[in-house]
């Protein structure tokens, strides 16, 4: 799989799209990944659906999490451009269903990318669910990795590890400590994000990785 993503990212109009249901959740599930896919010259576009406005703290702007995510997807190498937030409202997305496939169909049309990074089919977060679900529907001709979000995933499949470099983890931590008003969830906590990297890169004798499900792989 790592030779396979290799020559997939080694094409010259290569790009990886990161589907985020909030802002962060693509940090949380994928950051590491999206690190080292920049460090190795990959155009990342990182799409968050919603920026969660009616679930930030009253002590902070509404609109601070449209702020930290650019923030947050710079510190992964992310060009400012690259990083598009939307604008559909947390916690509806299955009332939003239509409207949210149709803004992923303009994504794939605009972007053509060549991997896809998403949730998985089995997160079961309601907005997560939608993602994952019509990210497929969009995407279904394209190489799609879904994303490991461990406290709301109810089955996983561990069928591709992504290594990572101390580097690599070091910005995924550096891009979560940019969202200070979420800073109070217990899943933010530096100590488990790296002992999740370094659980992972045990299973496959590395000492850092990020796990994905192979959802749907297309070779040339």
């Amino acid at each position: 799989m790592t030779l396979i993503l290799d020559n997939l990212l080694r094409q010259p109009s290569a790009t990886v799209m990161v589907l985020a249901p909030h802002t962060d959740d693509g940090e949380f599930g994928c950051g590491g990944t999206i690190a080292k896919f920049t460090a190795q010259g990959a155009r990342v576009v990182y799409v968050a659906f919603s920026a969660a406005e009616k679930s930030v703290s009253p002590e902070y702007p509404r609109d601070v999490l449209r702020k930290e995510v650019k923030a947050a997807t710079a510190k992964l190498g992310i060009a400012p451009d690259d990083c598009v937030v939307l604008h559909f409202e947390v916690r509806l997305f299955p009332e939003q269903r239509q409207a949210i496939l149709d803004a992923m169909i303009k994504l794939q049309q605009q972007y053509k990318p060549s991997v896809v990074l998403l949730p998985s089919a089995h997160d079961t977060h309601q907005d997560h669910a939608v993602i994952a679900h019509e990210g497929f529907r969009a995407f279904k001709r394209t190489t799609m990795l879904g994303y490991e979000v461990p406290w709301n995933n109810l089955d996983f499949r561990t069928s591709c590890f992504v290594k990572l470099g101390e580097d690599d983890l070091e910005k995924k931590l550096q891009a979560l400590a940019c969202y200070e008003s979420q800073s109070n969830r217990t899943y933010s906590n530096r100590e488990y994000i790296r002992a999740l990297a370094v659980t992972r890169g045990m299973q496959i004798q590395a000492p850092l990785a990020e796990v994905f499900e192979v959802v749907r792989l297309v070779l040339d």
